[in-house]
């Protein structure tokens, strides 16, 4: 069976967008989720109630990722 791993990473605005990777994010935040649809839902909530809501759009960007992993059986 496959689950999915919501994956939201704070980038500086200097990053381009395909350099914002886990080890260059000030900032990574996971979370496990059903399926892909879960991936999308959510995030906003998270970030909203952390200090980085101040920083996002001003100095930092979000870049979401849905990343699938395998369960062990």
């Amino acid at each position: 069976m496959n689950a999915f791993i919501a994956v939201v990473l704070v980038c500086a605005n200097g990053i381009p967008q395909q350099d914002c990777t886990d080890a260059r994010a000030s900032e990574v935040r996971k979370v496990r989720v059903a399926n892909e649809l879960g991936c999308t839902n959510g995030w906003q909530e998270i970030i909203a109630r952390t200090d980085l809501r101040d920083e996002v759009g001003k100095t930092s960007y979000l870049k979401t990722e849905c990343r699938r992993v395998k369960e062990r059986e």
